[in-house]
């Protein structure tokens, strides 16, 4: 019989889904404005299906304990959550700049990052109305923005257009997560620079904002108006000298079910290329999760999955829709019970920070690398 503890919200079809603790999440909100000013206020990142998490319910759960504006990449992703009735305010972080693409941020009311003068231009002669847009200047990321040299001319420029109206100024910091704040501190002054230029054009200056999340743990001078906030909602740190900071919770789970049991016997190879043959006589349990559903390939024969609160082996080749593991230990394991690939089960947990250092990348990877055919299941 599987215990209680091993049951899931999550469809009996399913063979594989992503379990979302939507309490985890509102702790971290509630954590995170903690670590805030009254007058700061608190975007949510939910772009890549708020990484991986699934955008609308996270954002609508997020506008529900205090955040008050959200962020995208793109169009499409804005109006997806308009059309689930989420009205906040929508930053695109984006580049935008076709007709098409002006008059769909219009009608779904969402705003816009510009940094070109070509951008600013097809905005005030596409748009019928005011729009809110948003100046986003490199300081020192050297990917989007306009450079810092050029973004008080690009202000004044914006600011003489007709139907544009300027909402904030905002950077993206490159280094917030390191140790050694000098790239911080180098774009802070620049970003400084570019405020107080505006200042005294006589423009009057819209929200500030410059702090990603390990700014936001980081550094209460990096604030500003409003921080933008990702990797630390959904309960992961950037460095791990941040831990200290405030106390996240992970928000995503990923778990499976045992489709088939197994003994196999010394010599056996197992999937594909043999890259595990077994020494002795063992108990295999297949597990009904593969590549196809964001497990990589190249974790085959390194991971450990958890059942029943025990940490066992995954061997051989990791397949498409499925994979093994070395069930020996685990008495009397039975078809359709859960396991956890990432999360916690008893006292042990396997973290998205595990994967990352095992393969080599980020956590930011493995969380959105997370297939959509998992359907993602609400829990609290």
């Amino acid at each position: 019989m599987v215990s209680q503890s091993h049951l899931s919200n999550a469809s009996p079809c399913d063979r594989a889904w992503v379990e979302i603790d939507l309490n985890a999440l509102a702790h971290n909100i509630q954590q995170l404005k903690q670590l805030l000013s009254p007058q700061t206020e608190l975007m949510a990142v939910v772009k890549a299906d708020a990484y991986g998490h699934g955008a609308v319910t996270v954002a609508q759960t997020v506008l529900q304990h205090g955040v008050t504006w959200l962020a995208v990449a793109t169009i499409s992703e804005g109006i997806e959550l308009r059309q689930a009735g989420i009205t906040a305010p929508i930053l695109v972080l984006g580049a935008v700049g076709t007709q098409e693409q002006v008059q769909a941020i219009a009608r779904w009311k969402l705003q816009p990052s510009l940094s070109t003068p070509k951008q600013a231009l097809v905005f005030s002669k596409t748009l019928e109305a005011p729009l809110p847009i948003h100046v986003n200047i490199d300081t020192g990321m050297s990917r989007s923005g306009v450079p810092w040299q050029d973004a008080v001319e690009f202000v004044k420029f914006v600011h003489r257009l007709p139907n544009l109206t300027l909402a904030s100024i905002y950077s993206h910091l490159a280094m917030a997560d390191c140790l050694d704040p000098t790239v911080t501190q180098q774009q802070q002054t620049w970003f400084q620079w570019v405020v107080q230029q505006i200042q005294l054009a006589g423009i009057p200056l819209p929200m500030l904002h410059l702090a990603n999340s390990a700014a936001t743990l980081s550094n209460s001078n990096l604030h500003y108006d409003l921080v933008r906030v990702g990797l630390a909602m959904y309960g992961l740190y950037p460095a791990e000298h941040l831990k200290s900071a405030t106390v996240l919770k992970p928000v995503l789970q990923v778990k499976a079910r045992v489709t088939q049991v197994k003994t196999i016997h010394s010599g056996t190879g197992v999937s594909y290329g043999y890259q595990f043959i077994a020494k002795e006589s063992m108990r295999l349990a297949v597990i009904g999760i593969g590549y196809a559903d964001g497990v990589p390939r190249n974790f085959s024969n390194q991971m450990s999955i958890l059942i029943r609160g025990q940490q066992v082996a995954q061997i051989g080749a990791i397949t498409m829709d499925q994979l093994m593991v070395d069930a020996t230990d685990i008495s009397d394991l039975q078809e359709g019970e859960i396991v956890t690939l990432l999360g916690q089960d008893g006292e042990r947990q396997i973290s998205a920070d595990d994967w990352a250092k095992a393969l080599g990348t980020i956590s930011w990877e493995i969380l959105c690398s997370f297939s959509h055919r998992l359907q993602r299941v609400p829990t609290s």
